[in-house]
């Protein structure tokens, strides 16, 4: 099989590096990538959403499988664009429609579909700028915390949760009156807050059947101890010593199956993946978000932990074949650590040269925000690697990321030293 996976963060070199190991890849080409993906296939300068780029390409290399690594040319419809062109609809997509995509695309759709199907998530309001000021009387009353949710896609950065309540009603106004995240942000979800741990889980559906990978947890803030502003995650591990049992027997019956039941019935044209926020609240699972997508850094320890053939399950999605799949998990624990630039989320530099990769020994890089310059790896994003590692016991494999971690070197580096702390005998 020829394939094209599109995106360029450490999810899709996790990605990459899973594809190249199947003997049904043919080919393998990366749109854009970085300098991690192009030892695992071809890098090829075309923009996630330039669709007519993409189809001439796909035309030209004969691409069978089309594989969005990130939400965001399906929100935008390459699903739809692919799909509607009688020349391309042959191409297997494990991503949704557009409309499906507002699964992520949507706190607000999400919210709703929830609503209809009796799937357990917090309370909630939404306010735009019509109703702007019964917004800020809302926030008045609001129980503290106060979670606050752009609508729209703002690169994992859009949620604020805050205890002042002056904080909340500035953030509110920032959002839909300020445009803080753009389009994303003219409309507010304000959630009731949830106390508990969180964790993701995801689904992989043929729009009828569907089987789970392993579950993971990421750590989304930039301090030690979940302190400081939100980032798109700073490490991950797999699996979630709670996510068994009784509690993800109430996972799967109380989320999992009546959300695929829910897209099914609503007639939303949806197939690959279904990623769930969730919150472990006193035992009970409840929705925190759903993306349509693999999430990021999740990806980079569910890839190592996964021992199915990734090609030959975007191949049973396409013949709705999932109900004969039997998902293999490799045994013991996988822990990844984010390397960031300095500043991150913030204003940051990039063009920072990385050295020490090759001293690295018993971990896997991933490359997230990294170019390649003749011979040398550059940063590019905030960010930059992720390092993953799998050994018996989750303590083993983060003390092999953080001893790695200290090796690879570039400027104003940065990352947690507290990745997986809720789990110290795991």
């Amino acid at each position: 099989m020829n394939i094209l996976l599109l995106g360029s963060g450490g999810r899709e070199c996790a990605i990459s590096w899973k594809l190249s190991q199947s003997p049904k890849c043919k080919q393998l080409f990366i749109a854009p990538g970085n300098a991690g993906t192009q030892q695992y296939g071809s890098n090829i300068a075309i923009g996630i959403n330039d669709f007519p780029a993409l189809k001439a390409f796909c035309l030209q290399h004969k691409i069978d499988i089309l594989f969005p690594g990130s939400e965001e040319p399906l929100v935008n419809g390459v699903f739809d664009f692919f799909k509607n062109d009688p020349e391309l609809k042959h191409i297997i997509i494990p991503g949704p429609s557009k409309v499906g995509a507002q699964l992520e695309g949507s706190k607000a759709f999400s919210k709703k579909l929830m609503a209809r199907h009796g799937i357990p998530t917090a309370a909630y309001a939404e306010f735009d700028a019509q109703n702007f000021e019964e917004g800020l009387t809302y926030l008045e009353r609001h129980s503290l915390p106060i979670v606050l949710k752009a609508d729209g896609l703002a690169a994992g950065k859009g949620v604020i949760i805050t205890s002042d309540r002056e904080e909340a009603k500035t953030v509110f106004t920032d959002m839909i009156r300020n445009a803080q995240f753009g389009a994303a942000g003219a409309t507010v979800v304000v959630e009731q807050f949830l106390q508990g741990v969180e964790l993701s889980v995801f689904a992989f559906t043929d729009g009828t059947n569907y089987v789970l990978l392993p579950e993971a947890k990421d750590y989304k803030r930039i301090g030690e101890g979940d302190t400081g502003p939100n980032t798109g995650g700073m490490g991950a591990i797999s699996p979630v010593p709670f996510a068994k049992g009784a509690f993800m027997e109430k996972v799967v019956s109380r989320i999992v199956e009546p959300t695929v039941n829910a897209l099914r019935e609503e007639s939303l044209q949806y197939q690959g993946f279904i990623f769930f926020g969730l919150i472990n609240v006193a035992g009970d699972p409840y929705v925190i978000e759903y993306n349509c997508r693999m999430g990021d850094p999740e990806t980079e320890v569910v890839m190592p932990r996964l021992e199915n053939d990734l090609v030959e399950l975007v191949l049973q999605m396409g013949e709705q074949r999932l109900n004969e799949v039997h998902i293999r998990h490799r045994e013991g624990a996988a822990a990844t650590v984010m390397l960031v630039s300095q500043g991150y989320p913030g204003d940051y530099a990039k063009g920072k040269v990385v050295t020490g990769t090759e001293q690295v020994a018993d971990s896997i890089l991933f490359h997230a925000g990294t170019i390649q310059r003749d011979a040398e790896v550059l940063t590019s994003g905030g960010r930059v690697m992720a390092i993953t590692s799998v050994a018996p016991t989750l303590k083993e494999a983060l003390a092999q990321s953080y001893r790695n971690a200290t090796l690879v070197q570039f400027e104003g580096k940065h990352y947690r030293n507290d990745i997986g702390y809720e789990f110290p005998d795991a």
